[in-house]
């Protein structure tokens, strides 16, 4: 009986502990690999695209590259969204697919605006982020040149951790191939508050199942 309660009281425990958080908010790369997206293995600022390619930007809360949203839409030929833009010497055409996610990745008080596609003419030697300042401007970049908003979007915030219900808990970056990394031991695990209360649960539980054998002998 007395096992019994100090496990009900433990499981009450764990369950009223605060939930982890969910992810990170913030802009995520990618390259389209034939019919399909791949995450960047570079940031925009160091990509250096040729003519002809398909890239994706993709606004979302995830929790790393493995469960990042890529960037939704059908329409993701380079001839499509590149019919209107005749070539040119000297100057490469690149083709963005931007997604500024879904009302549930959005910050508290701002709506998403629709997804959109755009021909990116630029210098030979130009970058993904030459291609994206071309045709989405204005830009928002932090201290450490995370891509902070894409046309204006999001006013604010940049690469902040979320929880579980959707509101912001700070502003550590999370990690990414191509974006900004994420502090040093923060390892998604339970809290030290959740530890401590784990094992004051346990001694209380022993000292009860002690006390009980003490008095059946």
């Amino acid at each position: 009986m007395v096992v019994g309660a100090f496990v009900a009281a433990l499981l009450g425990f764990l369950a009223a502990a605060p939930a982890q958080a969910a992810g990170y908010r913030y802009w995520s790369f990618w390259d389209r690999d034939g019919s399909k997206w791949a995450y960047a293995s570079q940031g925009p600022s160091t990509a250096r695209p040729d003519d002809g390619a398909v890239q994706g930007f993709r606004f979302s809360v995830s929790e790393d590259s493995q469960d990042s949203a890529k960037p939704r839409g059908a329409a993701a030929d380079f001839a499509a969204i590149c019919a209107k833009t005749p070539a040119e010497d000297d100057r490469k055409r690149i083709a963005l697919i931007i997604d500024f996610g879904t009302p549930g990745d959005a910050p508290e008080g701002e709506t998403p605006p629709k997804p959109r596609t755009a021909c990116a003419q630029i210098a030979d030697d130009a970058t993904s982020a030459d291609a994206l300042a071309a045709v989405a401007k204005p830009l928002r970049y932090d201290s450490n040149a995370l891509l902070c908003a894409i046309a204006d979007y999001p006013k604010s915030g940049c690469g902040e951790q979320v929880a579980g219900n959707g509101e912001s808990q700070g502003t550590e970056k999370k990690p990414t191939a191509n974006e900004a990394s994420k502090k040093e031991g923060d390892s998604g695990g339970p809290s030290v508050g959740l530890i401590a209360g784990v094992a004051a649960i346990a001694l209380l539980g022993g000292a009860a199942l002690w006390q009980a054998r003490r008095r059946r002998g």
